[in-house]
């Protein structure tokens, strides 16, 4: 029987994320999946991340089916018995004989002829098995056991399981409008969108397409989280220089950040930097529209040794991304305790190039997705510690200048001010304000 262009799409996308050689993000957003109906993108999008947030579950459901539970199985196989269970267990508009004939054709196109007659005997036993669903003990059991431990210990188990609740689901799609009056245009499309949480210039998508709008293909609005949106506000507008001359973004793609920090700062001069080749290709042409005031460099931000010449500096640090899992469930299957501390290394070095690189009285704005504190504070502290001309500063006061300047919303400077930490920091726990999970802190060099 054929397979639809639905599933054989999302079986090819979560082999090659299996694979480790592409993400999922990008991957649904190739042509080939645009080249897709509506609905059977919607579906490809449904099945490749419903697959990945629930992978440990569908994992643990089918394989007691299996002649041998531990068994190693081929990843298209494995593949697509979990896309079969997913259908299974958690899509209930889709018939069992659909998700199991499919996922019985895929591992035989595959080139599995024998190993598929496998697929289709242990998918019809869980076809027929009772489900008990229990919404909070399952979403616990779809995230590495050491890493619900750690959020537990660190923020409390209710903390901890709202986490792995909000990661469980689609995230919310927030919009930045250049100019107000894009929201007229956007409801005249059919575009249903809602209030920011935070920020007067974010919108909630709450239906439509907007990639087909005119103000999407003219870059007059993007997508953006309102936490991400945020951090580049508050590096806008921290420097204690009236007129800021010269920004440094030492992570800058994909750009959205440096985009912000352009329309904020128009006199500024800003170099922004990223050591991947495609990723700079991409934000260049992204960013074009700026002409000669933003400086591309192709360069590793630890590695970096600039003069004190900067008046303001953005670190928004490549981090374990722990934050995101809703947004990025991927990341859960390839994280490893080991690897906060190589992430934690990194990010310091990355500190140390940027405090080197700001002029007397200059600032930085130090950031990450993750919620770890060993990427977060603890690289902060340890940069203070090695250099006695750093402070912290609070972000109360920063986030009373946003509200001044009509930035972000008077319900959302009230809810960011709950969300500091007792040094001044701002930690947004996932889905707490409709955002990502961010850490945010500002730091000086004494004048």
């Amino acid at each position: 029987m054929p397979t639809s262009p639905a599933r054989a799409a999302a079986f090819k996308i979560l082999l090659a994320v299996d694979r480790g050689s592409a993400h999922a993000d990008d991957l649904l957003r190739d042509p080939q999946v645009d080249s897709l109906s509506q609905p059977d993108r919607n579906l490809t999008t449904t099945l490749v991340l419903g697959v990945l947030r629930w992978q440990l579950n569908l994992d643990a459901a089918f394989r007691p089916f299996l002649a041998r539970p531990n068994a190693k199985l081929d990843p298209e196989i494995l593949i697509a018995l979990r896309m079969g269970a997913f259908q299974l267990l958690y899509l209930d508009r889709i018939p069992a004989h659909a998700a199991i004939g499919e996922s019985v054709e895929l591992a035989r196109q595959a080139g599995h002829r024998f190993a598929s007659r496998m697929v289709n005997a242990v998918l019809r036993k869980l076809s027929v098995a009772p489900i008990n669903h229990n919404a909070a003990q399952d979403a616990e059991q779809a995230h590495p056991a050491w890493l619900v431990e750690r959020w537990k210990k660190n923020y409390g188990y209710e903390t901890a399981q709202a986490i792995c609740l909000h990661n469980q689901q689609p995230p919310p799609s927030a919009l930045r409008l250049n100019e107000i009056s894009i929201e007229r245009e956007l409801i005249e499309a059919g575009i249903g969108i809602g209030p920011g949480r935070l920020l007067t210039n974010a919108r909630s998508l709450i239906s439509g397409d907007i990639t087909t709008t005119d103000a999407f293909l003219r870059g007059r609005l993007r997508i953006q989280d309102e936490g991400s949106q945020l951090i580049a506000e508050v590096a806008a507008c921290a420097s204690s220089v009236q007129k800021i001359q010269t920004i440094l973004d030492a992570c800058a793609a994909p750009g959205g950040k440096t985009i912000i920090l352009a329309d904020r700062n128009p006199l500024a001069g800003i170099v922004a930097c990223e050591s991947s080749p495609q990723r700079m290709a991409a934000m260049k042409n992204r960013l074009a529209a700026f002409g000669n005031r933003i400086e591309f460099r192709l360069a590793d931000a630890a590695s970096l040794n600039e003069p004190p010449s900067f008046d303001l500096a953005l670190v928004d640090a490549p981090c374990s991304g722990t934050g995101t899992l809703g947004r990025n469930p991927e990341i859960r299957h390839r994280l490893h305790p080991d690897g906060l501390a190589r992430h934690a290394e990194r990010q310091q070095a990355i500190l140390r190039a940027a405090t080197r690189a700001i002029r007397p009285a200059g600032r930085i704005v130090y950031s990450t997705c993750s919620l770890e504190p060993e990427e977060n504070e603890q690289v902060v502290q340890a940069t203070l510690n090695q250099f006695p001309d750093l402070r912290q500063i609070p972000l109360a006061q920063p986030i009373e200048a946003l509200l001044k300047s009509e930035i972000v919303t008077a319900d959302g400077a009230q809810n960011l001010q709950q969300c500091l930490t007792p040094d001044g920091a701002l930690r947004l726990i996932p889905g707490s304000l409709g955002t990502d999970g961010f850490y945010v802190a500002l730091i000086e060099k004494l004048p």
